[in-house]
C-alpha cells in the first residue's frame, strides 16, 4: 500500500502522531490538518494530490459533516473514511449517507484501518472486487492458496451478484467479519453503511428494539423513539453474526423480514421497509440446530439459498507463515519496535499446528512474541510448549514406528529362516500384506524360500 497520500483531520494530537507514524510504517505518505477549515483549505491547492481522507466528526469550528460537504464541493470522488467517537454510530451512518465512503469507530485496530483503507481505495479506483491477491479483500485475508483463491473468486463473484441473503460458514476465528466487509465492499452497496451485529452479544429482552427499533414507551427504559440496526443499514449490508445464537421468538420476526423486507418496530402500530443485504455467519451445524429444534428449518432455508464455506488456517497450507510475518510487521508499528522474525525450525512448527483458534489464534501468538521478544529472531524454542511438541513429534513417531516394523519383520524372517509363507504366519498377516510391507521397507530382495 505504498505511494498513497492520506489526510488526517483530526484535532487529537497524539491520535494523529500515532496514525501518522503507523501508516508511515505502512510506505504511506500523511499529510495532517488540525480542523475542517485546515483540511479545505489544503484540499482547495491543486497539487496536493490526496489519495483519501480520514475525517473526525467531532471537529473544532465546522464539524466533521459540514466538512464532509465541503471536501465533496471541492473533490466530488475523493474517497473520505470518517471517524467517529464511540457512542457516536447513528452519527456515522448519517456521514456515511452524505457522501462518505466509510467509517470506523474509536478506538480502532490498525488492521481494521488499513483493511478499510484498502477496499475503498479499490472501490473508488472501480478495480475489478478482489479476485487478486494484491487486493487481500482484507487485511487478514492475505493468502496464495487455492483454498484462499477459491475464496477470493468466489467473494467477488457473490459480491457482484443480486444475491440479499448469504450465508458464512466457518470455525470460529477463520475471518467471518472480514469475509462479510468484502462482499459489502466490493458490490454495488459499498458506498452503504455496512452494520455489524453480533447476535450472542446482545441481550435476549434488548435484541428485537436493537434490530429494528422501538417506539417511545414501548418497554421499560425506552425514553424516545429509536431506530433499529436494520434502518440504519438501508441500501447496505447488515452482518448478523453468531446467527444460530439468535432467539427462536426473534427467528420468527426476521424470516418476516427476509422474505418481503418489512418489519415492525417494538410498540409502533404500522410496518416498515429496508432494502438490505443480509450477510449471516456461524460456527455452528445449523441443520443439526434444526433437528435439535433450536434453529427454525424455515429460517434456516432461507438463509442457506448462498452459502461460503470459510477455510480454516490448517487447511491453508504456506498461508500461515505469510500471515504470520504479515501480523509481525503489523505488531511492530503498533509496538514501535522491530518486526520479529520465524528461524526455519519455528515456521516448521507454525506450518505444522492445527490451530483451533485460527487466524486469531496466529495473530494472538505473534503479538505475544512481539511484545516478549521484540526484533528478535524466533527459534522453536520461543514458541509455547504445544508448538514445540509438534515440531519434532510427527517425524520422531514416524520413524519409530517404521523402525518398530522393520524390526519385526526382519525377526520374523530369521525366525523362518527367509521362507515368507512362514515368516507371513509368525506375524498374524497374510503373505500379500507381508509383501507389501518388504517392498515399502526395501527388504523385498530377501530369497524367496
Amino acid at each position: 500500500m505504498s505511494d498513497i497520500h492520506v489526510l488526517i483531520v483530526d484535532d487529537e494530537e497524539a491520535l494523529v502522531r500515532s496514525l501518522s507514524y503507523a501508516l508511515r510504517g505502512e510506505g504511506m505518505r500523511i499529510s495532517t490538518a488540525g480542523s475542517g477549515e485546515a483540511a479545505l483549505e489544503l484540499l482547495a491547492e491543486e497539487t496536493t494530490g490526496i489519495d483519501i481522507v480520514l475525517l473526525d466528526l467531532g471537529l473544532p469550528g465546522i464539524d466533521g459533516l459540514a466538512t464532509l460537504d465541503g471536501i465533496r464541493q471541492l473533490h466530488a470522488r475523493l474517497p473520505v473514511i470518517m471517524i467517529s467517537a464511540h457512542g457516536d454510530t447513528r452519527a456515522a451512518v448519517q456521514a456515511v449517507k452524505s457522501g462518505a465512503t466509510d467509517y470506523l469507530t474509536k478506538p480502532f485496530e490498525l488492521d481494521d484501518l488499513l483493511a478499510t483503507i484498502t477496499s475503498t481505495l479499490s472501490l473508488a479506483r472501480c478495480e475489478e472486487p478482489a479476485v487478486a491477491v494484491s487486493d487481500e479483500l482484507a487485511a487478514g485475508l492475505l493468502g496464495h492458496s487455492p483454498a484462499m483463491s477459491t475464496l477470493h473468486a468466489a467473494v467477488g463473484r457473490i459480491a457482484r451478484s443480486s444475491a440479499t441473503r448469504i450465508l458464512l460458514l466457518g470455525e470460529s476465528g477463520t475471518g467471518k467479519t472480514l469475509v462479510a466487509q468484502a462482499l459489502h465492499n466490493h458490490s454495488g452497496r459499498g458506498g452503504q453503511p455496512f452494520i455489524e451485529v453480533n447476535c450472542a452479544a446482545l441481550p435476549e429482552q434488548l435484541i428485537e428494539a436493537e434490530l429494528f427499533g422501538s417506539e417511545k414507551g414501548a418497554y421499560t427504559g425506552a425514553h424516545q423513539k429509536r431506530a433499529g440496526l436494520v434502518s440504519q443499514a438501508n441500501g447496505g449490508t447488515l452482518f448478523l453474526d453468531e446467527i444460530g445464537e439468535l432467539p427462536l421468538a426473534l427467528q420468527a420476526k426476521l424470516l418476516h423480514f427476509l422474505e418481503n423486507g418489512s418489519y415492525r418496530a417494538v410498540g409502533a402500530n404500522a410496518a416498515s421497509s429496508a432494502d438490505v443485504r443480509v450477510v449471516a455467519a456461524t460456527n455452528r451445524d445449523l441443520a443439526d440446530d434444526v433437528q435439535s429444534g433450536r434453529f427454525r428449518e424455515d429460517l434456516f432455508y432461507r438463509l442457506n439459498v448462498i452459502t461460503l464455506d470459510i477455510p480454516s488456517l490448517r487447511e491453508r497450507g504456506e498461508d500461515v507463515l505469510l500471515l504470520a510475518e504479515h501480523f509481525a510487521r503489523r505488531q511492530a508499528v503498533e509496538e514501535g519496535v522491530e518486526p520479529i522474525r520465524f528461524l526455519p525450525d519455528s515456521a516448521q512448527a507454525l506450518a505444522r499446528h492445527r490451530w483451533p483458534g485460527n487466524v486469531r489464534e496466529l495473530k494472538n501468538l505473534v503479538e505475544r512474541l512481539t511484545i516478549l521478544s521484540p526484533g528478535q529472531a524466533i527459534s522453536v524454542a520461543m514458541l509455547p510448549s504445544a508448538l514445540q511438541g509438534l515440531q519434532i513429534e510427527p517425524l520422531v513417531l514416524g520413524e519409530q514406528l517404521e523402525l518398530a516394523e522393520r524390526d519385526l519383520v526382519t525377526d520374523a524372517l530369521s525366525r523362518a529362516s527367509g521362507h515368507k509363507g512362514l515368516a507371513a504366519s509368525l506375524l498374524g498377516i497374510s503373505r500379500h500384506a507381508l509383501k507389501r510391507r518388504l517392498h515399502r521397507l526395501g527388504l523385498d530382495r530377501s530369497t524367496e524360500r
